[in-house]
């Protein structure tokens, strides 16, 4: 994960320089919020895969958990993305945009000031390169996600991902790839790190966004989805829905479009990717290597 430079609240540092202190409050009590973004090579350049909404939704993260007086806007931060990515020569990387907290330690947010850093690396598919093909198996955890009114779903709060980690290396150590968590009424939410979506019939359904983080990936898989001609809708999905689906994918900036082949030991549909998850992928990685109808609207080129 190591680059040669990381962008910390206006100035290039060097990255083992590139530290914040052991007492700040964000590493105590997971006080900030971040971002995951990708930049993909393409045959026009280097391309952010819509930074300006990611970027959106980091302010916005910030102003549900009530983080005040963050000075950086939205252009200003697009900007020092562009500046980290060009300082570090990526084509392609994975960025991670992190607004921390710099103050006494304590649970008072009013005390401390907010700032920002902005890394990048080279980092593959999430789940792995064969997954994209042969899709992963997957266990429901024993992890309830977050309810509605115990954390902030629409923020990507730092110490939200506790409850993700805690499901997460639960389904490594039994023996599965992932992780699908259930909300506290015990419909289907999302994973730890990515929405999931279900496909029967030829049509595409997803959880409604009450309870999940709402995936920038996951709006443009369903923007796709609907330009091939599917049917895409929001409903409650219960857990036996999962096992007996024609197909299963999940999507997000780290993990992309990948399949689910199983679910607690039971094979969905033929075991591997479907049609309709091939067809939405190759799509997906169309838009994203510039060669897309959506190419044009959602990719921002770094060295314009």
């Amino acid at each position: 994960m190591k680059a040669d430079y990381i962008w910390l609240n206006g100035e290039m540092v060097p990255f083992e320089q590139a530290t914040i202190p052991f007492l700040s409050p964000t590493i105590h009590y997971g006080l900030g919020a971040f971002e995951g973004i990708r930049c993909y090579e393409t045959s026009a350049g280097a391309a952010v895969f819509r930074l300006s909404e990611h970027l959106q939704r980091l302010l916005d993260s910030a102003l549900i958990f009530g983080i005040r007086n963050f000075r950086y806007t939205l252009e200003e931060l697009r900007e020092a993305t562009f500046e980290t990515i060009r300082a570090n020569g990526f084509s392609s990387c994975y960025i991670r945009p992190l607004i921390y907290l710099d103050g006494p330690l304590g649970l008072n947010l009013d005390s401390s000031e907010p700032k920002v850093g902005i890394a990048t690396w080279e980092w593959g598919t999430y789940l792995g390169e064969e997954a994209l093909e042969n899709g992963v198996h997957m266990m429901i955890s024993s992890f309830t996600r977050h309810h509605i009114n115990a954390s902030m779903t629409k923020a990507k709060i730092c110490g939200n991902y506790a409850n993700s980690v805690l499901a997460k290396t639960l389904a490594l150590r039994s023996g599965y790839d992932e992780a699908i968590m259930l909300d506290s009424l015990g419909y289907v939410s999302e994973c730890s790190g990515e929405n999931l979506f279900v496909v029967r019939a030829a049509e595409i359904c997803t959880p409604p966004r009450a309870t999940i983080l709402e995936g920038i990936t996951r709006d443009s898989v369903t923007t796709l989805a609907r330009d091939s001609g599917y049917v895409v809708t929001e409903d409650l999905i219960s857990r036996d829905q999962l096992y007996i689906a024609d197909e299963l994918f999940v999507c997000g900036t780290a993990a992309e479009v990948t399949p689910i082949r199983a679910i607690d030991h039971r094979t969905i549909g033929i075991g591997q990717r479907g049609p309709v998850t091939q067809v939405l992928q190759q799509a997906f990685f169309k838009t994203v290597n510039g060669e897309g109808e959506r190419s044009a609207e959602w990719l921002e080129y770094v060295y314009e």
